[in-house]
């Protein structure tokens, strides 16, 4: 349910941030183009962080107290 959450969402705010650049620099605005790339970056991304700071974190959690 998570990674359909993180696609509907990535491909809202894709499209919005893909019409609102295509706008600012005269270029084309491709619906299809911009849904999945933006899908494609948040599912990478919802991956990799998780990842990334799982192997980032100590094996031993110290307690003070």
């Amino acid at each position: 349910m998570k990674y359909i959450t993180v696609a509907f969402w990535s491909a809202v705010f894709g499209e919005i941030l893909g019409y609102i650049v295509s706008q600012l620099s005269v270029g084309t605005y491709s619906f299809t183009t911009v849904a999945i790339i933006a899908i494609v970056v948040g599912e990478i991304a919802v991956i990799a962080v998780p990842a990334i700071s799982g192997s980032a974190a100590t094996k031993e959690v110290i307690h003070h107290q």
